[in-house]
This record gives structure tokens, C-alpha cells and sequence, in this order.
């Protein structure tokens, strides 16, 4: 064999092993983004759950309330019509986005404010507040409420292991090849960050 032909062979050997390197690196990398990718559907999935675990609570504590508030009509309509635009919003793992995901969270944060409103209400009638079926209802929804910041905060993290993992260089490569982009973060409620006026 000819030196030339030695040098072309090795060329060609070390160009193939750089090829497959590159391949398996890409394979490797795409089968984490889909592992992290199903880990924030279902985180995503999982914080639906404990949303509509709140959805579905909320008509009997209208019921409730309605029974022994009569004259709060106009509270237990914003908290119904709250509901609905809450449920109404549909946004899935697959379509997330920041615009999609602050929809979303504005819906939610409606329904909350609604919710406290009501709860702020029910102070006026001692009836209502010792009523057993009230205190279980409320109940419910303080663990849903607890529940839900718990799930944000699951979603959050594993969306940050996804994106922290998608900007890493060569990992940054490999996703826009496989068109995966950074997936967005629940932010805090508008107003979080000032600690509440206590009167007395």
C-alpha cells in the first residue's frame, strides 16, 4: 500500500470516528430533552389535576355560602363567573409559551382574588362559619391551595433542569436541530413581593 493511500485511509477513519461521535453525542443529548420534556408535561399535567381539583370545589362552597349569604349575590357571581373564565382557558404541555402560560396564570390569579373575596364575606355570617359542611369545604380548599403551590413549584423545577440542560454548550446545538426551546417558569402573583398591610 502506498503512503498516500495509508493517509487517505486514516483521514477517512478519523473523519468517521469525529461523524459518530457526533451522532451518538446528538442521540444521547435528544433522548434527555425528551426525558426532560415528558418530565414538564407531566408536572404540567399533575398542576391541571390540583387546578380543576379547585374548579370542582368551588360550586359546592357557592351552594354553601349562597344557603346562608342571600344577600351576597353579586360576591358569589364574580366568584362563578371567575370559575368559568379559569376553566375556560386550555393550554397544554405542548402549546406552553410565555404568552400562553401568563393567560393561564392571569385566569387562575382571578379566580384566587374571587375566592378570597368570598372567604372575606363569609366573616359576616357566624351561621355559615360554624356550619360543618362550610369549615370541611374550606378545608378542602386551603389543602388544593397548598397543593397548588406545591405543583408550581415541582413544574418550575423541572422546567429549569430542561432549560438549564437545553443551554449548555454542545447540548444548545443539538436542541436547534431538534427544535427544542426554553419552556416558560410560573412567576409569582402580581403584587407577591409586598407583604400584606396588617391593621388592628
Amino acid at each position: 500500500m502506498s503512503r498516500k493511500l495509508i493517509t487517505i485511509i486514516g483521514v477517512v477513519v478519523i473523519i468517521g470516528l469525529i461523524v459518530l461521535i457526533v451522532v451518538m453525542s446528538s442521540v444521547s443529548a435528544y433522548n434527555k430533552m425528551v426525558k426532560y420534556d415528558e418530565g414538564i408535561n407531566e408536572a404540567w399535567s399533575q398542576l391541571e389535576n390540583v387546578y380543576q381539583r379547585r374548579a370542582d370545589l368551588i360550586p359546592n362552597l357557592v351552594n354553601t355560602v349562597k344557603g346562608y349569604a342571600e344577600y351576597e349575590q353579586e360576591t358569589l357571581t364574580q366568584v362563578i363567573e371567575a370559575r368559568s373564565k379559569a376553566t375556560s382557558v386550555n393550554v397544554s404541555a405542548e402549546n406552553l409559551n410565555e404568552e400562553t402560560l401568563a393567560k393561564f396564570q392571569e385566569a387562575q390569579q382571578g379566580l384566587s382574588s374571587a375566592l378570597s373575596r368570598l372567604l372575606v364575606v363569609v366573616e359576616k355570617y357566624p351561621d355559615l362559619k360554624a356550619n360543618q359542611g362550610f369549615l370541611d369545604l374550606q378545608a378542602q380548599l386551603e389543602g388544593t391551595e397548598n397543593r397548588i403551590s406545591t405543583e408550581r413549584r415541582k413544574f418550575n423545577e423541572v422546567t429549569r433542569e430542561f432549560n438549564t440542560y437545553i443551554r449548555k454548550f454542545p447540548n444548545n446545538i443539538f436542541a436547534g436541530w431538534y427544535n427544542f426551546d426554553q419552556r416558560p417558569y410560573f412567576k409569582a402573583d402580581e403584587g407577591a413581593d409586598k407583604a400584606p398591610e396588617v391593621k388592628f
